[in-house]
Formats: structure tokens, sequence, C-alpha cells
């Protein structure tokens, strides 16, 4: 094993270090206590000191203007943080979100001086009309200063200071993990405005695409190993051949945080549209580059938690594209191998809500032949009731043992193709399509071109899908009038081989 392969199997064994994770490590800490009590009650001290002492940093970036001092104490806050506890964070973001917001008496003043000025009569012109205006440009001057919360003073600074766009970044993670476990209306806030600042400083113009490559360094290679999230790297022979002849693998990088791509694709060139995970990953060896008709977009991942709702996929997908047909012509499709990940989930729901319902307003999800079949074939592997019954139990197996009769897998294929067509373009949240992934690839423009049975047989493709995976396709013609359709409309473009799924359904509904 060469010296690039073994830094990467070592490094990658834990995530990134933190940006200030070097100084942190080389900081003295006082030794343990041999009394218990004594040791918490020190602990805890050394613990609120902390504290109070980030906080005090934090409020000197925000309240300073001196470069010298700024530095420092955007050092020091930035350093600070990284040693506080969990909760002792959330305490002080808490702190940031209500101490440092808007002044709400000093809008609402404006607001009324707004509303009692008198709006100037049509008559006026020239210099009396500019008079007229002053005082409305004044306070509207003043009203947009005054909607701006203190904590963007913060946001500012610590963009332009080294490590802070990454630090920002940090700190948002741990917004959106507080807020999963409360929703604090102030926290909120803070998370909405720092994410519209996020999506400033990170749009396309700030961003760098970068082909990555076997040659790139190793500490570069590593965070590909480490933040893969949809087929993970199994070693390193797997690293180099997605990195190697007939596939590609595309990062966006940002100068404030060198050497990690923030977000990065995987494609693989083939003649045609893929129909398994398999064989892209595994089966063959890859074709001969110059035959490649197909680019297939077959993972895609990020690798800043705190970047999570800022779509950087969607500029990363047609910045490939368009980089793609400039150097191969001869590519002409483009199209992704995805998984399915809500469709177990919402369908296990259905069935169990099924059984629960009365005959009334039950769902019956199985048409009678799928029912009795399915009946029959599951045998004494699962018993039920009745049909939906079977096939939950069978879904619900934690080994999966359907997958291992060829009679099961032959009866479930039609029912699981059908509703997974039926879950893909019409199960919707908010008017867009409820799957996560589906909505990602259909707001960006794509349609759902093809249904793969058994496209996925991992367990984690078993668990999500069934083992089904989806074709998006990107046909660059279409893709703005299928993002507007989306977006105004929310509309699901699909070809007919996926249609026709829920066709059968509706005929047989008349029927």
């Amino acid at each position: 094993m060469n010296k690039k392969g073994l830094a990467i199997l070592m490094r990658t064994k834990m995530r990134p270090l933190s940006p200030a994770s070097n100084r942190i490590n080389q900081m003295q800490f006082p030794p343990p206590e041999s009394n218990n009590v004594s040791s918490s009650q020190n602990a805890s001290s050394i613990t609120r000191r902390n504290y109070d002492q980030v906080r005090e940093s934090m409020h000197s970036a925000i309240s300073m203007n001196k470069t010298e001092i700024l530095d420092a104490a955007l050092n020091d806050f930035s350093e600070g943080y990284f040693v506080l506890p969990i909760e002792s964070r959330r305490k002080l973001l808490v702190t940031l979100a209500r101490e440092y917001d808007l002044s709400r008496e000093q809008v609402r003043e404006l607001m009324k001086q707004y509303l009692g000025l008198e709006l100037p009569s049509a008559v006026d012109s020239g210099h009396e009309e500019e008079g007229s205006f002053s005082a409305f440009y004044r306070i509207e001057r003043n009203l947009r200063h005054s909607l701006k919360p203190m904590y963007e003073v913060l946001f500012e600074r610590l963009n332009t200071h080294p490590g802070g766009l990454r630090f920002l970044s940090i700190m948002r993670a741990d917004i959106l993990s507080f807020l999963e476990e409360e929703n604090i209306a102030a926290l909120r806030a803070l998370d909405s405005y720092l994410k519209e600042k996020l999506i400033t400083w990170l749009s396309p113009a700030n961003l760098q695409l970068h082909l990555i490559t076997w040659d790139d360094p190793a500490s570069l290679l590593e965070k590909i190993v480490a933040y893969e999230a949809v087929h993970p790297i199994s070693n390193l022979l797997d690293l180099k051949r997605r990195l190697g002849v007939g596939r590609r693998c595309f990062g966006y990088l940002h100068p404030a945080i060198p050497g990690e791509p923030l977000i990065f694709i995987e494609v693989a060139l083939m003649k045609n549209v893929a129909q398994t995970i398999q064989e892209v990953l595994w089966d063959d060896p890859p074709i001969p580059e110059c035959e490649a008709t197909c680019a297939l977009f077959y993972s895609i991942s990020s690798t800043q938690p705190g970047l999570s709702g800022i779509n950087l996929g969607k500029f990363l997908i047609k910045r490939v594209i368009d980089v793609v047909r400039k150097d191969m012509p001869s590519i002409s499709t483009f199209a992704t191998l995805s998984p399915i990940p809500g469709y177990m989930s919402w369908l296990l729901s259905k069935l169990a809500s099924a059984e629960r319902s009365d005959s009334t307003f039950k769902e019956h999800l199985l048409k009678p032949e799928e029912e009795s079949a399915l009946i029959d074939a599951a045998g004494e592997l699962a018993t039920g009731k009745n049909g939906m019954e079977v096939m939950c139990k069978l879904l619900a197996s934690p080994k999966y043992e359907w997958t291992n009769s060829a009679q099961l897998m032959s009866v479930l294929n039609t029912p699981l193709m059908r509703l997974c067509a039926r879950y893909l373009l019409q199960e919707k949240k908010r008017g867009k399509a409820l799957d996560s992934v589906a909505n990602f690839h259909l707001q960006n423009g794509a349609m759902v071109g093809r249904l793969n049975w058994m496209a996925d047989r991992s367990d984690k493709g078993l668990k999500q899908s069934a083992g089904i995976m989806v074709n998006y396709i990107y046909r660059v013609e279409n893709i703005e009038e299928n993002v507007q359709s989306y977006f105004s409309k929310g509309q699901t473009q699909a070809s007919p081989d996926v249609r026709i799924y829920l066709e059968e359904d509706h005929e047989e509904t008349k029927d």
C-alpha cells in the first residue's frame, strides 16, 4: 500500500476536526481532583468561567471597532466556543438570538413616524417633490438600518475573518440540532438570518468547481471517504475506481475553506442509463470513455451539516452538466440513479393505518388479485387476516426474508412498483414531493424517468425502498421549464414508463 493510501485509510477512521481543534488539543486543563464533590464543583466553576469569557469575547466581537482588538476578540470567541460543552453552547446561542436582536421599540417608533407623514400631492414637481420626499427617504433609511439585528455584525465580521466561514457553518449546525430539541422562536429567527447570509456568501460566483482525482492530497480524499452519504466507500480500491477511468468526481470548494469540498457529486460515464447500483459500483469494468453516451449521477453528498437547506447541489449539477457537455460532446443523456429514502416508511405507515381504519374509511392499497397471490406466496413466512397485513409483516422483517423467495419477489414486484410511482408522483408535502431526494431533483428541473426493481440490494436499499431506485432525467432543453411548473403549479414531470403505473390504477378505479 502506498503512503497516500495508508494516510487516507488511517485518517478517515475519524471525522475531520473543527478548525480550532489543534489549539484546543494544546490547551492545559487542571488535573482531576481526588475528591469527587470537589472535582464536580471545580468543573462547574471552570465551565461557568469559560462561558462568561466566551460571552464577553462575543460581545467584544460585536461592539469593538479597532482592527487589532477585533481580530483578537474574534479569535477568542471562535476558540472559546469549541471549548464549551453542548449545553453552554446552547445557552450562548440563545443569548445571542435574544439579547442581540433588533430593537423593536425603535422599529415601532420609526413606523409611527412614517405613517404620520403625508404623501406629497400630484402637483408637486422638481425641487418641491425632492423636499416632500426627503422625510420619507430618511425614515426608510433608518428603518432599513433598525431592521438589522445586532448579531448581523458578528456574522459579517466572522465571514471576513480567517476560518470564520467554516466556524459559522459549525455554529449553524449547532443551532439546527438545538432547534430539533426545542423550537425557540428567537433561535429560529437567528438561524433564518444566518442561512440567508450563507446563501449570499456561498453563491456560485464565490465557489470553485474542482475535478477530484487520485492525484489530489490525501487530506482531501479522506473527506470524500468520510462524507460519502449515499453509497459508502468500502476500501481504497473502491475509492480509486470511483476516481478512475469512466468515472468523475466534482466538488465545490470555497477559498475560505481550502482543501475541503462543501459538496461533491460522483458521475459514471456509461453507454446507457444504469438500472442497478451494482453495475455502477462493481459488476463490470468501465467502458472506454469514447463509447459513453450517458453521464450518470449516482451520488451527491454534502460535507457541512451547517449548510443544510442551502441548495448548492442545484448549482453543482448544472455546472457539471455544462462541463461534461463541453469536454465530451458524445454525452447526450444526463440522468441519476437515485435512492428513494422515504418510500418504505410512507408505505409501512399507510399499511398500518389501513389496518386501524374501519371498513368505511379503509384504503385498499392492494388489488384483489394482488392480495390473494401475496397470501398464497407468503405461506407460513408471514400470516395475517388480509393481504395488507401480510405485506406489512414481510416488508418490516429485519432480515428481509422475502428477498430469498423468487415467488414472493415476483408477487411483490407489481404492487411495490405501482405504489412507488404513486409515492413519487402524487404524495405531497406543502405542494412539493414528499420524498426528499425526489424534491431535490424535481426542483432542479429533472423528470422522473424510470423505476428500477431490485436496483439496490444492500440492507440500506431494502430498508429505505424495498431495493427500488429511480432514474431522474435532466433534459437540458427542458430544465428551466420543469423548474417553473414544479414551483408554480407543483407539477411533477414523469415519463410514460412511470405514468403507466398510475394509469393502470385509474383504470382499475373506473372499473
